[in-house]
């Protein structure tokens, strides 16, 4: 077996892949019926009237020339003219309708491939990167539009047109066509050979193509960092390995080709020979006609020149069904977060509950969590302190149902997430990110993102209600600001203002802050703080908190570390308790100590009275730093 690239067993297109790409894209073409009828209709005319020309040139010679019958002559040369005719009609709508249903193929493929990447959870996309997923429906789906644009009338009616063929020269000489099909087992062999090269070179170009664009989206998305560190060279080095790699699996292909279509001509060209040589032999020997012997030639003069266009288009259907396999592959990914068929939502308020909650980022993976035991009582705000890759955000994700848990469950108001409707999860649980992303457009769509049915009243409202209806107000052209992609022109605090705005709109009962102030200036933490203590306010709310200023602030504080919960309680119970948290709060201390240019008292006198405004000091707060 010639393989390209070591493009393994499982990856290759065999007979069994082929069946499964054919059966899949005949379900997906079953809402187009009646297109698919009338192509095959127009189909059928077009090589009917193709074949019909040779056919009256028989009847022209061996009913008219031979037998000197004028009147036949000219009654073949009307038939012939009115063939042609015809055959100009079902040609132009053959390629009308088969062109329209690959179009119409091609766009349904594309919003289910869309609508499935956008219901797979956030595990699928950990594990693939942006750029293999965007040549899903970029690259393979340009795959097959190249067969719909270039080659799928030519295909369809080529393959009729030798079938047929093939049966009206048997009907008319059956010696003749027996000698004529001599090379048909070289014509066999060499195409079962260039499909099993083929099939393996153009499924590692399709490999290829996503590891290079892969490649160049993760260039162009760190090219802050590449132009900073003048990385240049090693990343213009790493393109050109990847463009080197897709090269070589393209010139695979182009040698397959090189060998075959040769083949294919000169095949045609000895048939051809062929039949006008024993064809003469049958003629002398009256085994046959002369009309015959040239409805033979006419016909395999029309039958080769398929059979070449095949031969060519065959890179372009290998190519297609390569992408095809790829694209079916996607599409049978199941998503990790689905909705039960018995589904219920989820009651207004409740308690959020994790019980033995184990989890891990793939099969073979190392577990995340292990064993968690906790619960966020209703109204009460919740601290997840601990070091990097503790798991932290990991709780968040699965408390808001972003993934599944692998052991254990996790259930708000006494039910399962697993057995809630998705839309009264997202409606009650809402994770703000640390980062707020926004999508090119204006800034009031960009709103609207948790909520598409907000008014433009219920929005102000919910900026008002932040206090910061006015700092959006004053952008040149307000909430109808064009924020353009990734909202560049927005700062990391404005950005992060609208995330918490999104977050009001939708009114949820349980809020989970991946701490929004971490990368911002004081001046800005300061105005994000406020907005965040407003949206806070009457709701659960769990904070994964970096800066152990805010765990302090919290009813309760849950550390996190190796995956496991070590400890729950107070600020005040845990900094006296002297256990992990208090080492981690000693240690943040001393580090936002040394920033401030002070020192932290190392007696854990404990303050009480109130910060301004109105919040009761916890234990150790005195030691904070000034925020």
């Amino acid at each position: 077996m010639w393989i390209v690239g070591g493009v393994s067993d499982d990856e290759r297109l065999d007979a069994a892949a082929t069946r499964h790409v054919i059966r899949r894209t005949a379900a997906l073409l079953r809402p187009h019926r009646r297109l698919v009828a009338m192509a095959a209709a127009m189909a059928v005319g077009y090589v009917g009237t193709q074949l019909a020309g040779p056919y009256l040139v028989r009847i022209a010679i061996d009913h008219g020339v031979i037998k000197r019958r004028e009147g036949v002559i000219w009654a073949a040369v009307a038939a012939y003219t009115g063939v042609a005719a015809l055959n100009y009609v079902f040609a132009r709508r053959q390629i009308l309708a088969i062109g329209t249903l690959g179009e119409s193929f091609l766009r349904d493929l594309r919003i289910r491939l869309f609508a499935h990447l956008q219901r797979l959870g956030l595990g699928y996309h950990d594990r693939h990167p942006t750029g293999v997923i965007v040549s899903r429906l970029t690259s393979d789906v340009d795959s097959m539009q190249e067969l719909v644009q270039q080659g799928l009338q030519l295909l369809v009616a080529n393959l009729l047109l030798v079938v047929l063929a093939m049966v009206l020269l048997a009907a008319a000489s059956p010696l003749l066509a027996l000698s004529c099909f001599a090379f048909a087992p070289v014509l066999i062999w060499s195409s079962r050979r260039f499909k099993r090269q083929s099939n393996d070179a153009y499924l590692a170009v399709r490999d290829r193509i996503g590891a290079m664009l892969a490649r160049l989206s993760e260039s162009l998305n760190g090219v802050r960092v590449i132009q900073a560190y003048t990385r240049e060279p090693v990343e213009i080095e790493r393109f050109g390995r990847a463009n080197r790699s897709l090269y070589e699996a393209h010139m695979q292909a182009v040698r397959a080709q090189s060998w075959y279509l040769p083949t294919v001509e000169g095949c045609g060209v000895a048939t051809t020979a062929l039949a006008v040589g024993f064809g003469g032999w049958l003629v002398l020997h009256d085994r046959t006609t002369v009309g015959v012997v040239a409805f033979f030639v006419l016909t395999l003069n029309q039958l080769f020149e398929p059979i070449q266009q095949l031969s060519q288009l065959f890179n372009v259907v290998q190519s297609a069904g390569a992408a095809l396999h790829k694209l079916y592959d996607l599409l049978d990914t199941e998503p990790e977060v689905t909705e039960a068929p018995d589904a219920v939502s989820l009651p207004p308020t409740g308690d959020l509950t994790l019980t033995g909650v184990g989890f891990a980022y793939g099969p073979d993976a190392p577990a995340v969590l292990a064993d968690v035991d906790l619960t966020v009582h209703r109204g009460e705000r919740l601290a997840l302190v601990g070091p990097t890759g503790a798991g932290k955000s990991t709780v968040a994700k699965l408390a808001a149902r972003l993934y599944d848990p692998v052991a254990g469950t996790v259930a708000y108001g006494g039910v399962d997430l697993r057995h809630a409707t998705l839309h009264s999860i997202r409606a009650r649980i809402v994770l703000a990110p640390q980062e707020g992303f926004l999508f090119a457009g204006i800034l009031r769509d960009n709103l609207r993102i948790g909520r598409p049915g907000a008014t433009d009243a219920e929005i102000e409202t919910a900026l008002g209600r932040l206090g910061i209806l006015e700092r959006f107000q004053q952008l040149e052209d307000g909430l109808d600001t064009e924020v353009q992609e990734r909202g560049s022109r927005l700062s990391a605090g404005e950005k992060q203002l609208v995330s918490l705005a999104r977050a009001a709109l939708v009114d949820p009962p349980v809020l989970i802050l991946d701490e929004a102030t971490s990368s911002l200036d004081p001046g800005t933490e300061v105005e994000v703080e406020a907005a965040l203590e407003r949206l806070s306010e009457g709701r659960t709310v769990i904070v994964i908190a970096h800066r152990l200023s805010s765990a302090a602030r919290a009813d309760r504080v849950a550390v996190i570390d190796g995956g496991h919960l070590v400890e729950v309680g107070t600020h005040t119970e845990l900094v006296a308790a002297g256990g992990r948290y208090a080492a981690l709060f000693d240690a943040w201390l001393a580090g936002v100590g040394a920033a401030y240019g002070t020192a932290p008292a190392g007696d854990g006198t404990i303050g009480h009275g109130t910060i301004g405004d109105g919040t009761v000091r916890q234990p150790g707060m005195d030691r904070l730093p000034p925020s």
